[in-house]
């Protein structure tokens, strides 16, 4: 089975068993997009593999949010490749600790909340990760041919979704799944704050979008997004 599923040009989605890592390709370096529970660096380094780069091709480690599920393999990738790592300063302290995380009330749809209960053990710590750099909404960083945090609370309170490329992709982390069908994650520290952060991120322009849980969307993706969250929040 392939390690990787290719979703625009340079962007492939990486599966890691409930949970996706994300490759991106520009000018013969490679970003890697979240790393999956602990015991995945063996996974992504097929998936490096398959894109014929070895593992020192990954320059950059960015982290969309600090929960187990996301961070898990973060140190193992770290020893495999050298890159270097970035996450939201709200969220350091937890990579760099490996845990306890903060607590999350579970979503409401009866799938979400059966997810929640098989992933969510925010007492179970990860090995920790150093970071090297904390990043916030309003920079671009200048990395895998631009890459644009855009700080969308509520899921986590460091959570980064991206825009990479200008509009070609949108990166938004935990903030829906699309497990069956377009949906929110599996748990809020801040209900309020993830409903706000779903409007922000509809509210953008993209060709494709992943998500950090279940498919991409490699075509329309902003209107698809703009639909689900009229249905959900209103007009």
């Amino acid at each position: 089975m392939a390690a990787v599923k290719p979703i625009v040009e340079g962007a492939y989605l990486v599966p890691l068993g409930g949970v996706n890592a994300l490759l991106l390709e520009h000018e013969g370096e490679l970003t890697l997009i979240d790393t999956g529970f602990p015991g995945s660096g063996a996974r992504i380094m097929r998936a490096v593999t398959e894109l014929n780069r070895s593992p020192r091709d990954v320059k950059h480690l960015v982290l969309t949010h600090g929960h187990p599920d996301h961070i898990g393999s973060a140190a193992e990738v770290v020893r495999a490749t050298g890159a270097q790592t970035y996450i939201h300063p709200l969220d350091a302290s937890l990579a760099e600790t490996g845990g306890p995380f903060r607590p999350m009330r579970p979503a409401r749809a009866l799938p979400l909340k059966l997810l929640y209960l098989l992933i969510w053990h925010p007492d179970r710590p990860v090995e920790p990760v150093r970071i090297d750099r904390r990043i916030e909404e309003g920079e671009t960083l200048g990395i895998a041919g631009g890459l644009q945090p855009i700080h969308v609370p509520g899921h986590c309170a460091g959570q980064l979704a991206f825009l990479w490329q200008g509009r070609k992709l949108l990166v938004a982390a935990d903030v829906f799944t699309d497990i069956l069908g377009l949906a929110d994650p599996i748990g809020f520290e801040d209900e309020a704050e993830g409903r706000r952060s779903q409007r922000k991120l509809a509210g953008l322009d993209f060709e494709a979008a992943t998500f950090g849980h279940g498919r991409a969307i490699p075509q329309g993706a902003s209107e698809t997004l703009r639909r689900a969250v009229a249905r959900r929040h209103g007009p």
